[in-house]
């Protein structure tokens, strides 16, 4: 059989299945006969594209099939929000796993950061003249004067976590998102970000500042970077999905993989408000190093023990 007499003979089924969906869009409820013959029309189609794989696999008709299978399979296997528990799955199994599955994206994004956080550091070490082309004076001239930023006022604290959690989660947001301009727009967050936070500490270091500088990171930053790295790692699957699209149309695969992806953005959102509590309220209190350090482990332990142990089985 040739391709376009396949396409004559299957194509009224292919029509009404795209039907049904787009006529049933929002969750609007399925009558009984029409619930049966969209799982008749699935199955139909599942066998058509297995034909076509097989017979016609360099044929556009074997890439339409695959794109309205997936479409159909995420229409019919759509998850019921209202369902307290598929929720509590969702943070216990969902968020963790797809951490594991995309962890090579997330080690991509961390190499990105640290390889440019360590060459500003030690330029900045070396030559704090390095501030001025890095839009680092007034961070220069603070540490000059042996003075540091990070005293906030304890009636200021709420209002300055506030800001926190809203500056890291755009970062979050921009590193992810930059993933569909092919992914250069996260590597670009990522670098600069890099380079600028290890300019900052080499400058620190330079003055003699870097130890309160330190003490006042630790408690926050392990959270605070793991983040990065991750909604860093999801914007570059999204590059890597348009760069890579396989069998779809790079509309569609850049779909799949925000969809698969969009549980660590969810996550680093809800890891930067606990970041911004704790840089907000614990960061410039009067804690000794000890307490801080305690807090940096033990929110490291928790963050990667939940990552690397949960949802499994």
């Amino acid at each position: 059989m040739i391709v376009n007499d396949f396409i004559r003979l299957r194509q009224k089924d292919w029509e009404r299945l795209q039907f049904l969906m787009d006529k049933h869009k929002g969750r609007n409820t399925l009558s009984a006969a029409e619930a049966r013959e969209l799982g008749m029309l699935y199955r139909a189609v599942t066998s058509d594209l297995a034909l076509a794989r097989r017979d016609y696999p360099n044929q556009r008709v074997t890439l339409f099939l695959n794109q309205l299978l997936t479409r159909a399979h995420s229409f019919i296997y759509q998850q019921d929000v209202s369902d307290f528990r598929q929720l509590v799955r969702y943070f216990t199994h969902t968020i963790p796993q797809t951490f594991r599955q995309t962890g090579l994206f997330t080690l991509a994004a961390f190499l990105l950061f640290v390889a440019p956080g360590l060459a500003g550091y030690q330029i900045a070490f070396a030559n704090p003249d390095i501030a001025e082309p890095l839009g680092l004076v007034e961070v220069q001239e603070t540490l000059a004067e042996q003075d540091i930023w990070t005293d906030i006022p304890v009636n200021q604290r709420p209002y300055a976590s506030a800001f926190i959690m809203s500056n890291n989660i755009r970062i979050a947001i921009l590193a992810f998102g930059g993933g569909v301009t092919f992914g250069l727009f996260s590597l670009y967050i990522l670098a600069m970000n890099g380079l600028h936070i290890g300019a900052v500490l080499g400058l620190a270091a330079h003055y003699g500042m870097g130890w309160p500088l330190f003490n006042f990171i630790i408690p926050h930053g392990v959270i605070e970077l793991s983040v990065i790295f991750i909604a860093g790692g999801a914007g570059l699957q999204l590059g890597w999905a348009l760069l890579n699209p396989g069998l779809y149309s790079r509309r569609d695969a850049l779909g799949i993989a925000a969809r698969h992806v969009l549980p660590l953005v969810v996550a680093s959102v809800l890891l930067l408000i606990v970041a911004g509590l704790i840089e907000g309220f614990v960061s410039p209190s009067d804690a000794p190093p000890t307490a801080r350090a305690l807090v940096a482990v033990g929110s490291g332990m928790l963050l990667y023990g939940y990552f690397g142990l949960a949802g499994r089985g």
